[in-house]
């Protein structure tokens, strides 16, 4: 197996020790699936301060990255031949599960992590996307550099135990996954759903496609088009309750007139 490659430009490398302790990522760097190379900005920096920021252009409050140090240190890094390099920026594209999938068939993923008030405008042409994680700002780029290496090692062959925990999961495909039990059968006068017991592996199947469609639209109707309901809606089966489907078409019709890029 080949190995994906990650290398972060970051003034705060430490930050990058959770990694050894987020289970499925430690066993892939133990395995040799990923490759972490943390990439110490302030090394890059200028003058005997190894000063890597500096006061804007037409005033302001805080402190700019310059473009000096960013561009020395991603000179240096060891470009594959599948390579992107991603900027974390609160004002880059959101964070897509179809990101991770579409990334994992590289062999290199370049991140600068922003910090401080900014970074200086000119660093954006190092950048093949610009990217973020919603729309707040954190204290730098480091805690989204994290989540993406994260997410794209987890669809990477070898490393998970099952690779079919990958199949239903939330956003990777428009439906939210089915709700999950284990024991016990009664919990503080809670009870696990009577088909989950039955033994019956189509029933089960059918009950989770339709929990699925449920859980979407009642919590994030944002995510599935009415092309994707009139597919499911083929499966009478998933539709037991006639007042109940209605409900779920009038939802529909008036809440997701727009549906995302997915």
């Amino acid at each position: 197996m080949s190995q994906f490659n990650f290398d972060v430009i970051t003034l705060f490398p430490k930050a990058f020790e959770l990694i050894n302790n987020l289970g499925v990522i430690t066993r892939a760097l133990e395995k040799n699936r990923i490759n972490l190379r943390l990439h110490d900005l302030r090394e890059y920096g200028e003058g005997s301060y190894r000063q890597v920021d500096d006061k804007p252009y037409g005033g302001g409050s805080g402190m700019v990255l310059k473009p000096e140090p960013i561009y020395k240190a991603h000179e240096s890094i060891k470009k594959f031949p599948k390579s992107k390099t991603l900027l974390m920026t609160p004002q880059g594209k959101v964070l897509k599960q179809k990101d991770f999938l579409r990334w994992s068939a590289l062999d290199q993923l370049i991140i600068i992590c922003g910090q401080y008030e900014g970074f200086d405008e000119r660093v954006r042409y190092l950048a093949d996307e610009e990217v973020s994680l919603g729309d707040y700002v954190l204290s730098g780029g480091e805690i989204p550099a994290i989540s993406i290496i994260n997410g794209l090692t987890r669809l990477l062959p070898g490393t998970l135990g099952d690779p079919r925990s990958l199949i239903d999961e939330s956003h990777n495909s428009s439906l939210l996954e089915y709700p999950h039990y284990t024991r016990p059968m009664i919990f503080q006068e809670m009870k696990v759903p009577d088909i989950l017991v039955s033994g019956n592996h189509e029933e089960i199947r059918l009950w989770r496609k339709k929990k699925m469609l449920e859980r979407t639209i009642d919590r994030r109707n944002d995510l599935i088009s009415n092309e994707v309901y009139k597919k499911l809606s083929k499966n009478k089966n998933l539709h037991e309750d006639d007042d109940e489907d209605e409900m779920l078409r009038i939802r529909l019709g008036n809440e997701c007139e727009i549906y995302p890029d997915w």
